[in-house]
Parts: structure tokens; sequence; C-alpha cells
């Protein structure tokens, strides 16, 4: 009974030797291997690196309806700004992943270069230098240089406006008065209230007594009742007493 227990038991564990074994073959055989395929690029974004390749043959058969391929600019094989051109034809190697087919590397026809788009992203760009700004050392005061690649050794502190070492530019009496200055020049003359008014009141003056007088006027040509004058009653009341 031992001996045959343990030869159960043997092959038992011998089998789930080789079944433990299994999963890692299987997962070995479903590492993606890379595939090729051609196509042409759908479309391609060049600001941000990445787009989409139609792929209408994989393997040398032919694929109806073609198929979308995930492309990224660093598996470009050209020189330069890496991107692809929308209709450019492309070969490539590609695998899948969890997110869907992915290019390894992308080429042109026979290995060759990719073409690439003739857009660019909008902005500055890497090759463009700063400009010079007019700003001089603060150090020495020269203007073709900044404090920071000036070659002299540090210098006493001194106002930057007027280079002068009495003072900093804080206090600088020169750049207080150009400042005053400028400020009266944009500041329009007071106009005394007194001696002037405005158009906008002079005519909201014109119009108030414009309408006293009116009102004044109205009131005058209305017909008051006088002493002298009969009202129509006391009218009738004579024009009877006639007849009678």
């Amino acid at each position: 009974m031992s001996s045959s227990g343990s030869a159960s038991v043997a092959s038992g564990g011998a089998g789930k030797g080789r079944g433990s074994r299994a999963p890692a073959e299987s997962e070995e055989g479903t590492d993606p291997l890379p595939m090729y395929g051609s196509g042409h690029c759908k479309w391609f974004n060049v600001r941000m690196g990445f787009g989409f390749i139609s792929m209408t043959s994989r393997g040398g058969d032919p694929i109806d309806p073609p198929l979308d391929v995930f492309v990224h600019q660093s598996k470009l094989h050209m020189e330069g700004f890496r991107s692809l051109k929308e209709g450019e034809a492309v070969e490539f190697t590609f695998k899948k992943s969890s997110k869907g087919l992915e290019c390894v590397r992308v080429t042109g026809p026979g290995g060759a270069h990719c073409v690439g788009s003739e857009r660019r992203p909008k902005g500055k760009s890497v090759q463009q230098k700063r400009k010079p700004k007019g700003d001089r050392c603060y150090n020495c005061g020269g203007l073709d240089h900044h404090a920071k690649e000036c070659g002299l050794p540090p210098q006493p502190k001194k106002c930057h406006y007027c280079q002068s070492s009495t003072h900093m530019v804080a206090h600088c009496p020169h750049k207080a008065s150009s400042a005053a200055q400028g400020r009266y020049s944009s500041d329009p003359p007071a106009s005394s209230s007194g001696q002037t008014s405005s158009p906008h009141c002079s005519d909201a003056g014109q119009r108030a007594s414009y309408s006293a007088q009116d009102c004044s006027t109205s009131s005058t040509s209305k017909p008051s009742s006088s002493p002298e004058d009969p009202t129509p009653k006391a009218a009738s009341s004579q024009r009877k007493k006639r007849k009678k």
C-alpha cells in the first residue's frame, strides 16, 4: 500500500509539475511576436506625435476592410522631426496589445525613410533663438551682455538708471523727475469750476430755465376770473331781468 500510494503521489506530483509548466508555456506562446503589414497613413497629429495607419495588407495577404494600427512618432524610421503625411504609403511591423494593434517600427516602401508631414506644431520652435533684450549688465553697466555673463569681478553697487554710486535706483532723483514730467504731460489741465462749466451742465441749466419759463407763461396765459367780469350765471340772470 505504501509503495502504491507513494507511486500514486509521485505520479500526481509529476502530473502537477507538468500542469504547472503548461501555463508558463502558454504565456510564452501568447507573447505577441511582431507581424508584418503595409498600408497608408490614415491621420497623424503632428502636435501630439501620434496617429493611425490603415493596414491594407498583413503578411502579404490583402485585408478588407482595412484595420487601424496605432503609431507613435518614436517608431518612425526617419531623421529630423518625425511625423507621417496623410495617405503616405508605409510598411511596418506591429503587435497586438491590450489596447489594440500598435506599430513597432514604421518605414517607407522597401525599408526607406518615411517622408513625413510638412506641418509643424504651432508656437515657438526649438531652433528659434531668444531675442536679445535691451537690458544692461547690472554689474558693469554694459549693454552687450548680462550680469551672469560679465567677466569683471563684482563691482560696487550703483544706480541702474543713472549709473551713480551715491544712491540706488529706488532713490534716483533723475528717474523721479522724469516720471513726474511724464505724469504732468499726460494729465489734462484742470478747469476751475467757478469760471467754466461743462456743456452738459449748461444744457441742463438751459433746459431747466426753459421749462420754468414755459410754466410761468402757461400760468399767465390762462384767463383769471377778475371781480369786474361777471360769471356766466350772473350774466344769464341779468338777461332774464331785462326781458321781464
